[in-house]
């Protein structure tokens, strides 16, 4: 009698599809990776500049003519209103206008963001309070939302 003989491993056409699908996959998550760490190192920046921005808006609710005298680089934003943000190290340049910008240059965050700026601008509504919107000279899938 003819015995049927069992197949033992896989073809090469099957181990060249499980191939190709795992290289689509890679070629969709890396990029996607890259931008999520990215991003994700930029939240020490943000967080920092919307406490300044709470700051300011502190300051200009209980003095609606105050303003900063000049523009407050890294000590003038601690010594007028008390944020420190000396520790920060994914950002350099920081600065505040007698406007409201808080802008800061960001660093060691990831090649599409590295040696670009972030910004986030104040504008008053009727009703007096504060509208805040985020801007900068970086791709715009890196600025953050509203």
């Amino acid at each position: 009698m003819l015995r049927m003989r069992r197949q033992k491993g896989f073809t090469l056409i099957e181990l060249l599809i499980v191939i190709a699908i795992i290289g689509i996959l890679a070629a969709i998550a890396i990029p996607m990776y890259r931008a999520h760490t990215v991003k994700a190192k930029m939240s020490e920046v943000t967080n920092a500049m919307s406490s300044i921005a709470s700051a300011w808006g502190h300051l200009k609710l209980e003095d609606p003519a105050w303003t900063p005298g000049a523009t407050l680089a890294t000590a003038g934003i601690l010594s007028t209103m008390g944020v420190g943000v000396a520790s920060i190290d994914r950002a350099m340049g920081w600065s505040v206008t007698t406007a409201g910008v808080i802008s800061a240059t960001l660093i060691n965050c990831g090649a599409p963001v590295d040696g670009k700026t972030l910004a986030l601008s104040p504008s008053e509504l009727e009703d007096k309070s504060i509208r805040w919107s985020w801007s900068g000279t970086m791709p715009a899938g890196y600025i953050p939302k509203k």
